[in-house]
């Protein structure tokens, strides 16, 4: 994941967001679509602390009621079934992916998000499919020569912190 801090419309594809404000972000989504016509795309594995960020969104969103959530802890998305469950999606809904990434130091904590696909699994050199059509990549830690041993050594309250600013995010604007 590439930091860029320009809106889309400005050309460029990504904004960086503190967590105070992912609910104007999704309130900007929720005026554009229904809430039963999103499905949220929560990617990641609950075997790596700095990667269980997405299934920890999953498993909030699902307490919280949303019904289209693919990626929780019981049942993660990741890197072994990401395509498998991409097809599970109807067509028609409109997807924001959720992941974690790895960043600069100054943007640990940050989120950058996008009304264009996220490529999973980029900060460790992976190359698996772009997914969503709204994008959401949650900087939990900085970016370093062994990013596997970055997300395992990643504080899993700063992941859990940042799961709940989304899940919160989320629910202030779909409710």
């Amino acid at each position: 994941m590439q930091e860029q801090k320009e809106w889309p419309a400005a050309g460029v594809n990504r904004r960086k967001l503190s967590g105070g404000e992912l609910a104007a972000f999704f309130a900007d989504i929720r005026a554009r679509h229904l809430r039963e016509d999103v499905t949220f795309l929560c990617i990641g594995t609950d075997r790596s602390t700095g990667d269980a960020l997405g299934p920890l969104v999953g498993t909030k969103l699902t307490e919280l009621g949303f019904e289209h959530v693919i990626g929780t802890l019981r049942e993660p998305c990741d890197a072994t079934n990401l395509e498998r469950r991409m097809s599970e999606i109807p067509e028609g809904l409109v997807i924001i992916a959720i992941d974690a990434c790895l960043g600069m130091a100054d943007s640990v904590g940050t989120y950058l998000v996008s009304s264009q696909p996220l490529q999973p699994a980029r900060s460790v050199g992976a190359s698996l499919p772009e997914v969503g059509h709204y994008s959401i990549a949650a900087v939990v830690n900085v970016n370093g020569p062994k990013p596997y041993w970055t997300l395992q050594m990643t504080s899993l309250y700063k992941v859990m912190q940042m799961a709940d600013e989304i899940a919160d995010a989320v629910a202030s604007a779909f409710r």
